[in-house]
């Protein structure tokens, strides 16, 4: 993490070289635990990369280990030579004692594989695929839906649910193949069938006269037990949010919620434009020492395929209702960020140009949109050298980046590190539409260069905005306050 004032963690909450969407976030013993899927900075498809996790101590989310890979995709028989991603996964702890990870490589392998592992974070082995008592494999039998994304829940009883499925997103795709909301039970080996897919909750061909129109399961079932309540989190048809419904059962009767997050910061039914590029998404909910949090993930890149994990904290009411909230750049803190330090630009919340922000894919944002990237390929820490570095790229006339939220005491000047062919000011701001509070003079420049300006910013909780007037375009590596 780069220095500040004090030891803080931002959005996204991993190293910015890291790009693992798809957040499971798992508390076993004293340490939380982060498994997705793996993509790759640059990457053409989805999830390229192997699986790796994750941990930090429940006392202290800004100290993040890298715990390495714990499970390559050639160890699945069914792709001896890597030939398919490794989606979305999940991970539970059997009656045993011992983990399992659950996953579906990519939309080609129609089956769910399991790896198990003695300890959360080691080396994983295959241990099969998922089938029914008589050796059928789930999803290749006739009539079975197409598992994907695997979520899977042990209940106090000992139970293991085994949640899967998408469904269609627009009406046009409707019927072309066979997709639902599933859940089924296992027995103690987690791989054996006990009890048939029954469906869960409605998919867009199936929601009419429900509480889920306008917010059908696309994808991305994920299940927690809350205050004796069994929340599902799931992506829906919109793919920027995720949504929850809640039962008081773990495998029927579910209620839809209302949404958690927006990774472009729209709230339905209230007028508004995305604040930032938006794709799809997929996370988790979990308690971490007293408090609850959702873990989702952005794009970056002007891309799909690099995408990196956030967190915001989430209230849940007395009433067992959850109210979205705005996506932040402090997330996992635990409050505001200190008004004085030196902080990555790329861990801005919203980022938005003169355009409405598209899409996050190349040929719709082409050079109209500022955009997060980074300066070298993709990088792990086994790699040896020095990580490449992020930073909003394509910073034109009518920019704004906006962070959430810092605790600002006696901040009297900010500087900022750009270069490019820019020539105009940066003016700061506590809100986009607010008055400056300060402005900062930019020059074209080739290297990496600071420019400061003064700021007067009263004393208190707010956000900060950097918003560039000017010609030529930008780029923004880093900015200090002091």
């Amino acid at each position: 993490m780069t220095k500040s004032a004090k030891r803080q963690v931002f959005n996204p909450y991993l190293p910015l070289y890291e790009y693992i969407p798809d957040g499971e976030p798992h508390v076993f013993g004293d340490r939380l635990y982060l498994y997705g899927s793996h993509d790759r900075f640059g990457g053409k498809k989805f999830c390229m990369n192997d699986y790796v996790c994750w941990s930090a101590p429940v006392t202290d989310l800004t100290d993040w280990r890298y715990e390495g890979v714990i499970y390559r995709r050639t160890q699945d028989p069914r792709m001896p030579k890597g030939e398919h991603e490794l989606w979305a996964p999940d991970v539970v702890q059997g009656k045993d004692g011992r983990y399992y990870l659950f996953y579906c490589p990519d939309d080609k392998v129609k089956s769910i594989g399991v790896a198990v592992c003695d300890t959360p974070a080691g080396h994983y082995m295959f241990h099969g695929v998922v089938r029914d008592r008589e050796g059928g494999i789930l999803g290749e039998r006739p009539g079975d839906t197409i598992p994907f994304d695997p979520g899977v829940f042990r209940d106090e009883d000992g139970t293991v649910y085994l949640y899967s499925g998408n469904g269609p997103r627009v009406p046009r795709d409707v019927g072309k193949e066979p997709k639902a909301s599933m859940v089924m039970t296992l027995e103690e080996d987690m791989l054996t069938l006990k009890t048939e897919p029954r469906r869960l909750i409605p998919t867009l061909d199936q929601s009419k006269g429900t509480d889920f129109v306008g917010h059908e399961l696309f994808e991305a079932s994920s299940i927690r037990k809350i205050r004796g309540k069994y929340y599902l989190v799931y992506s829906s048809v919109a793919l920027h949010e995720l949504c929850y419904a809640v039962s008081d059962h773990p495998d029927r009767g579910f209620r839809y919620g209302g949404v958690l997050v927006s990774h472009c910061d729209l709230f339905p039914g209230q007028p508004g434009k995305p604040l930032c590029a938006y794709g799809n998404n997929h996370g988790g909910l979990e308690e971490i020492n007293g408090r609850y949090y959702i873990f989702y993930h952005r794009p970056t890149n002007r891309s799909m395929f690099s995408r990196q994990g956030c967190a915001e904290q989430v209230e849940i009411r007395e009433d067992g209702t959850i109210p979205q909230v705005h996506i932040t750049s402090c997330g996992l803190n635990n409050g505001p960020l200190e008004g004085r330090g030196r902080y990555p630009a790329s861990i801005c919340c919203n980022l938005y140009g003169k355009h409405t922000p598209t899409f996050s894919v190349r040929f719709l944002m082409g050079s109209k949109h500022p955009y997060i990237t980074q300066d070298g390929p993709d990088w792990s820490p086994g790699d040896g050298g020095t990580p490449p570095r992020q930073y909003i790229a394509n910073g034109k006339d009518g920019m704004t980046a906006v962070y959430k939220y810092f605790r600002f005491r006696d901040t009297r000047q900010i500087t900022v590190t750009v270069r490019g062919h820019a020539s105009g000011q940066i003016l700061i701001r506590l809100a986009p539409d607010q008055t400056p509070v300060g402005s900062i003079p930019i020059h074209p420049t080739r290297d990496w260069t600071p420019f400061s300006g003064a700021v007067q910013i009263p004393d208190g909780d707010s956000a900060l905005c950097f918003c560039y007037e000017g010609k030529g375009k930008l780029d923004f590596l880093e900015f200090s306050l002091g």
